[in-house]
């Protein structure tokens, strides 16, 4: 990826959490049809807002790494919202899963991201402009091979812990915790 690495480890572009100086730099690779990524985001994400991010301690990157066909358009009508509602429209996608992912045997993927997009106030116009959006497509897949190329990732949910690749698939809240209590205690 051209984009610049800061000290952060952000990218311009990235959807970020918390504060760029904490301690712990924490990205998410997810994917909007991931199953086992919205049970991250519904399980997970709370404690880890409250317990770290709210209070300094972890400074959270999202990025989307595509696992299907679908995650792409998914990512651009995300990325069509303003940047504050990204969060809110990614766990919208999360929650709405059966309305729109093929694997929950959705046929017409266009319109069930039109409904969960029409939720979230956008126009049909707004959504056909978002979904053919080719630089947003491109930078997708630049985040995605970078991702393949950096990390090694290859599913999702993936986590780097301070540059320390983490499968999360299954993680437990207790299992994360436990590890950024122990990177905490080494600052």
């Amino acid at each position: 990826m051209a984009a610049s690495i800061t000290t952060s480890g952000a990218v311009p572009g990235d959807r970020t959490l918390g504060t760029p100086g904490a301690p712990i730099t924490l990205i998410e690779y997810a994917a909007p049809m991931c199953p086992h990524c919205a049970r991250f985001n519904e399980e997970i994400i709370p404690h880890l807002r409250a317990e770290y991010i709210d209070k300094g301690k972890v400074f959270y990157i999202f990025r989307v790494f595509p696992i299907g066909a679908a995650d792409v358009p998914a990512e651009e009508l995300a990325r069509c919202q303003p940047a504050d509602n990204y969060f809110q429209f990614i766990d919208l996608l999360f929650r709405n899963q059966a309305k729109w992912d093929p694997e929950n045997g959705v046929t017409d993927v266009r319109g069930g991201l039109m409904a969960v997009s029409r939720i979230a106030g956008m126009s049909t116009e707004q959504v056909d402009a978002c979904m053919n959006n080719q630089d947003e497509q491109k930078r997708i897949m630049a985040v995605a091979a970078d991702a393949a190329t950096r990390y090694g990732v290859s599913g999702t949910p993936t986590l780097v812990l301070n540059g320390d690749v983490q499968q999360a698939g299954g993680m437990p809240w207790s299992d994360l915790k436990a590890r950024l209590d122990s990177l905490l205690a080494k600052k």
